[in-house]
């Protein structure tokens, strides 16, 4: 294949790994995104001129053309966890999936991944879901061949999952457990999907394949809680809501997200909740892309330390 890929919506949490993974690989990298200006910092990355930087809106078909001229494959990552302003699902998750394969078919480009999220479901009363589904099929539709990867909840320095707890946990006494926190997560960590996702781009024999990316263990919401608490060194009582009471914790949360301010829980998440989040039986992972998953215990002590009393001189300071 040629050595050029697009990476749209490249300069996420997720994608500033992506685009690390790919140059390892030698490939060049066109980064699409609405902010070039605020990425910059991706292009240490690679090597000197090996990754550019492109402006474009997904919800704008006309500015993604000039992103994919000339690229052999794309990636798109372009994803919300929750609806506020325009970033709404439907117009990211499945139009702009559309636009982007449109755009990419259209300049000929060869290859097509696509990043969904495990869970992706038409038929799941959760509308992050369903529309990570749509998007999929709108994908395929027009790349019949497009691989799709689906990450669990993923972990690493500036995740939104372990962070966001911990951050609660240094401020409020109680950590709400919908559902009782018997939901099942299994947490991948971000450099095992980011090399997962570059080899889908430069293995042809994956085309057309859906890649479920797990960790090597399954936790329960609770469990999770109980980990990051150790961690952080903190105790904080772990109140199990009732899915009808968190639904109006959701519905507060949906209020806060009409604002700057990111909300602790929307209803879609509270829906999210009900179904377990875990890889599906025999479905190809990261084993089959050759990439051992890393374990959850042995990266969160790396950036956690940051929500301790004192910080990374915690033990320093109790021992003072």
């Amino acid at each position: 294949m040629q050595d050029l890929v697009t990476v749209v919506g490249g300069s996420g949490f997720i994608g500033s790994q992506v685009v690390r993974a790919l140059a390892r690989k030698g490939l060049r990298l066109r980064i699409a995104v609405r902010r070039p200006h605020l990425a910059g910092d991706l292009r240490v990355h690679g090597e000197v001129g090996q990754i550019d930087l492109v402006q474009a809106n997904i919800r704008n078909p006309a500015s993604l053309a000039e992103a994919m001229d000339g690229a052999a494959a794309c990636v798109n990552l372009v994803a919300v966890a929750y609806e506020h302003g325009r970033q709404k699902f439907q117009s990211l998750h499945v139009m702009g999936a559309r636009n982007a394969a449109d755009a990419a078919r259209k300049a000929g480009v060869s290859r097509f991944v696509q990043v969904s999220a495990l869970g992706a479901d038409a038929d799941s009363p959760a509308k992050f879901a369903r529309t990570k589904a749509e998007g999929e099929a709108a994908a395929r539709e027009i790349y019949p061949d497009a691989v799709v990867v689906r990450p669990s909840v993923v972990f690493g320095p500036e995740d939104n999952f372990f962070n966001r707890f911990a951050q609660m946990a240094t401020i409020s006494p109680v950590l709400p457990l919908v559902g009782g926190g018997k939901t099942r997560f299994q947490p991948v960590f971000v450099g095992d999907v980011a090399r997962a996702i570059a080899e889908t781009v430069v293995r042809t024999e994956v085309a057309g394949r859906t890649y479920e990316l797990g960790g090597p263990a399954v936790y329960t919401f609770r469990e999770l809680m109980e980990l990051m608490l150790a961690e952080i060194q903190r105790k904080r009582l772990l109140l199990p809501i009732p899915f009808p009471a968190a639904a109006l914790l959701g519905a507060v949360g949906d209020l806060v997200a009409a604002t700057p301010v990111p909300p602790p829980i929307t209803s879609d998440q509270v829906k999210l909740l009900k179904a377990d989040n875990v890889v599906s039986p025999g479905a190809p992972g990261l084993a089959e892309l050759g990439i051992t998953p890393t374990t959850l215990e042995a990266v969160i002590p790396t950036y956690l330390y940051r929500y301790r009393r004192g910080g990374q001189y915690a033990e320093l300071a109790q021992v003072a």
